[in-house]
């Protein structure tokens, strides 16, 4: 898959087949529609592309929008390229780009320069300065400048929005079963390994302390889960901390992996753990015994998962 930082650094040949959209936790809802994209593409002889905005329009539209997302980019890329899209767009959404006309973004990047020939869109799908084009004018254009326009209808795109919504709602809660089954994955959180204050190699279980720079992630309620990373192509079980330990008083939350079996020096790696189940709510134990204690418990909680 080729990736591109702007619709202007697309500079293929070949006409093509796009969708648009944020598409944000590449769920089962959106994997059909690259599906279609994909199987379209290979019976007309087309580029499959899908363009997409970063930052999320919804962001710079409404600066006071706090809202969080179920992928940070990389891990969107990540999921693209397994699905088997041809060319990913990413276009930055600012100020200037929400102010184009209906007509520049047809012409100029949708036809000039996408070179569009086919395109599988939503039927709510809105476009242009102040959302001012819909799909039916979408229509209009097609015949001017010579493209197919598939529209997904109502109930499928309404079951998207439901998918999206109950990621959301599984992930705040950490209800992680209900996540998968809606994403069709795990649910993964990427980021750095840094340096903690070394506690849980004093008490037996050494972390990873995981930095997410992203702050517009979405991060799992507060708990202990079971996890499964790959290190060096290698996978590993373990259990993760999500909180502000209690027992300990810190004031920042943290994310804390303690990998079973494991014993190297992994800092400033970049690792992604998907998180698989709850295991508990965070707790405030009277002593670092008491703490050590049920660390235990939930490692043996863990392993009775892996051999499930």
């Amino acid at each position: 898959m080729k990736i591109y930082k702007s619709i202007d650094e697309y500079n293929e040949s070949k006409n093509s087949i796009v969708t648009i959209g944020t598409f944000d936790g590449i769920h089962k809802g959106h994997q059909k529609i690259f599906n279609k994209v994909i199987n379209a593409s290979k019976q007309s002889n087309l580029s499959s592309v899908v363009l997409t905005f970063f930052p999320h329009p919804r962001i710079i539209l409404n600066k006071y929008n706090d809202i969080k997302m179920i992928d940070t980019l990389d891990e969107k890329i990540d999921h693209l390229e397994k699905i088997g899209i041809d060319h990913l767009v990413i276009h930055p959404f600012d100020k200037k780009f929400s102010l184009l006309s209906a007509d520049q973004f047809i012409k100029e990047y949708l036809v000039d320069k996408l070179k569009l020939k086919h395109i599988i869109i939503g039927y709510d799908h809105r476009f242009g300065k102040g959302r001012e084009a819909s799909v039916t004018d979408l229509k209009e254009y097609s015949r001017e400048f010579n493209f197919v326009v598939d529209e997904i209808d109502a109930q499928e795109i309404e079951k998207i929005a439901i998918s999206s919504t109950k990621i959301r709602k599984s992930i705040n809660e950490g209800n992680l079963k209900t996540t998968k089954l809606y994403l069709g994955r795990f649910f993964c959180l990427t980021g750095k390994v840094v340096k903690g204050d070394g506690l849980g190699k004093q008490i037996n279980y050494p972390t990873a302390n995981i930095l997410i720079k992203e702050d517009y992630k979405i991060i799992p309620k507060d708990g202990v889960y079971y996890i499964k990373t790959k290190v060096d192509n290698k996978l590993y079980n373990g259990m993760m901390n999500i909180g502000h330990r209690p027992t300990i008083g810190t004031k920042e939350k943290s994310i804390e992996v303690n990998l079973f079996n494991f014993d190297r020096d992994i800092y400033d790696k970049i690792i992604s753990v998907d998180v698989v189940e709850k295991i508990r709510d965070e707790k405030k134990f009277s002593s670092i015994e008491a703490l050590k204690a049920q660390l235990a418990k939930d490692e043996e909680h863990c392993l009775k998962l892996i051999n499930k």
